[in-house]
């Protein structure tokens, strides 16, 4: 059959590498995952005994189209407790992950054609969601003068050039870690907003700051549109539930794609994201962990001759330069696999300029088995050295 235009985008070359991953562990080999954002650890405790009582009782099916109230009010609470801001109930959507929640924000927004600012390096699948729409992405780029994040004046020269309906910022950013100071990040929003730009603020690693606070748009304004996830800070990536808050004027709106496009999200999921909220403590406990092995990744970086790392300000991912092996990190993301079995990500997936000298390392997983990773890598970029 005859494909769309529409439809002709990039993979999202971190799964295709945990695909390869997947097969090589299911023929027997120990694989080091280092190459997506999976929490080791589970769901919180009362998330899994919510979960577990409503499958007892057995009756799972469709909701609100915005989700269950008690989920909602809940998350109102959350943000009045984390940010001291005040939102009401009727302004979150719950939604399938955060995916569903780019393309309900897009088709809410953006109109076909409609041009919209994303960093770089950055999450592919903003560039390749918007272009599924019939949207523009426009990558600015980040520099280390701007300590990799953007900068206000960055997106007033690129609205100059050819206007912006829209710019999204995630914050910490994919695939680095790196966060903008709350200053940084209130002067970009005002230059979004003095430009007449929709500003959409993906907030997916919240929780996960190491260096200082993040700031959530939603304390700068209420006319933005912020996304997250129980995917990251909760550890329920595969139970594919997360939020938006929108302004009241856009309720009804993505309330009407919610229901056409996705109808609501899992049920089950929902329960077991209301109970996760209660979890904070377990989860403070896993972000420790994170920090230890952030401690661990910056040490074996630099031992092994990464010396251009991009600041690790949140998130669990680092960001390094390995020009110094090799002038395409695709190829040596398949030879890491192939030959040692450690999975990590290539730069291209998240900067299609310069991202081939560029490697993501996830620091997620075990401890042990990072440090095992590196291991591995010390011992490989060696006999390298000695062919």
């Amino acid at each position: 059959m005859k494909t769309s235009l529409r439809s002709q985008v990039e993979p999202f070359r971190a799964m295709e590498v945990v695909a390869k991953a997947q097969t090589a562990i299911s023929a027997g080999n120990d694989v080091i995952m280092m190459c997506v954002g999976q929490p080791a650890s589970p769901a919180p405790a009362p998330a899994l005994e919510a979960a577990r009582k409503a499958l007892e009782v057995g009756k799972i099916g469709y909701t609100n189209a915005t989700g269950i109230a008690p989920l909602r009010k809940r998350l109102s609470q959350y943000y009045q407790d984390k940010y001291a801001v005040n939102i009401s109930p009727e302004r979150i959507i719950i939604t399938t992950g955060s995916s569903a929640g780019f393309i309900l924000s897009f088709l809410a927004l953006f109109d076909p054609g409609d041009r919209i600012a994303i960093p770089a390096p950055g999450y592919p699948a903003y560039r390749n969601i918007l272009r599924s729409l019939s949207l523009e992405p426009v990558e600015l780029r980040t520099t280390a003068r701007d300590k990799w994040v953007l900068s206000a004046e960055t997106l007033e020269n690129a609205h100059n050039q050819s206007p912006l309906a829209g710019v999204l910022i995630a914050n910490p950013n994919n695939p680095n870690g790196t966060m903008m100071p709350p200053d940084r990040f209130q002067e970009v929003f005002e230059t979004a907003q003095n430009l007449k730009m929709q500003f959409v603020s993906d907030e997916i690693y919240h929780g996960l700051s190491y260096t200082h606070p993040e700031v959530s748009a939603l304390q700068l304004s209420d006319d933005t549109i912020v996304i997250n996830s129980f995917s990251k800070y909760f550890c329920m990536t595969g139970w594919r539930i997360g939020w938006m808050i929108i302004p009241e004027n856009l309720i009804e709106t993505v309330s009407r794609l919610q229901q056409n496009a996705f109808i609501c999200a899992p049920e089950i999921s929902q329960i077991a994201a209301l109970a996760a909220l209660e979890g904070m403590d377990e989860l403070e406990l896993v972000k420790q962990g994170y920090a230890r092995n952030r401690d661990l990744v910056l040490t074996r970086l630099r031992d092994l001759g990464f010396t251009n790392v991009h600041p690790i300000d949140g998130a669990f991912y680092a960001y390094a330069d390995v020009s110094h092996l090799t002038d395409n990190s695709m190829e040596l993301s398949k030879r890491l696999l192939d030959e040692i079995n450690v999975a990590l990500t290539p730069g291209a997936d998240f900067d299609t300029i310069e991202g081939h000298k560029w490697m993501r390392f996830s620091f997620a997983g075990d401890h042990d088995q990072i440090a095992d990773g590196f291991n591995r890598i010390e011992a490989w970029i060696n006999k390298e050295n000695r062919l």
